[in-house]
């Protein structure tokens, strides 16, 4: 993928003003038939008309804040996009897939604390393991290559990396490996940014954790 964009799939507001103004036409309407209608022996007491009105404002006030709070929401969301656009193009760190075509990729391993041994697992797209190796017991970044368990390199594609931690022969835990992915499109959806990585890997943006330039 060699183009960037920075795009928002945000749906508009509904406009509700019209069904307002309708509402509160067919409210008086009904209000208007009631007091013409009403048992002349037994009139309805004016404070119930008050408290009807009162009522009816207080849903159409009700309305109109949450008609505000939803633009306010969608200006924030754009404002948020507008902030996305300096991060296309860098290089972005997730927990995520990541995409090999041959290119050496950075990996950021974090081994447990009490950990003398670390390996790399790599799993394909149908959750098959291909590729086990031993990787320095350390937070410095690791240039993963692609290697498969044969040793050869494995075929272009969508693979998850994980990282366990042994002491001696026990396992102290597995975790998900972070990686290094270009940025390529950040996109606006109802449920927040994501962003669009090499291989159209995508990953909510408040899952990155770091980032940095590729120059």
């Amino acid at each position: 993928m060699d183009v960037s964009s920075v795009s928002s799939t945000a749906t508009p507001a509904a406009t509700a003003p019209a069904a307002i103004s309708s509402d509160f036409t067919t409210f008086l309407k009904m209000l208007t038939t009631q007091m013409q209608n009403q048992d002349p022996l037994n009139p309805i007491d004016s404070a119930d008309y008050a408290v009807q009105l009162a009522t009816f404002s207080g849903v159409e006030q009700s309305v109109k804040t949450n008609q505000l709070l939803e633009s306010l929401g969608q200006q924030f969301g754009l404002l948020g996009m507008a902030q996305m656009a300096g991060w296309v193009g860098q290089e972005a760190r997730a927990d995520a897939p990541v995409w090999m075509d041959g290119d050496p990729v950075t990996l950021a391993p974090n081994p447990a604390a009490a950990a003398d041994r670390a390996v790399l697992v790599v799993k394909n797209a149908s959750g098959d393991v291909v590729g086990r190796e031993d990787v320095p017991v350390s937070t410095d970044p690791y240039i993963w290559h692609g290697d498969g368990i044969t040793g050869a390199n494995l075929p272009d594609g969508k693979y998850t990396l994980s990282l366990e931690s042994y002491r001696g022969e026990e396992l102290l835990a597995t975790t998900p490996m972070e990686s290094y992915a270009k940025i390529m499109e950040a996109r606006g959806t109802p449920s927040g940014t994501v962003l669009v990585l090499e291989g159209g890997i995508e990953v909510p943006a408040s899952r990155i954790t770091a980032l940095r330039s590729t120059t």
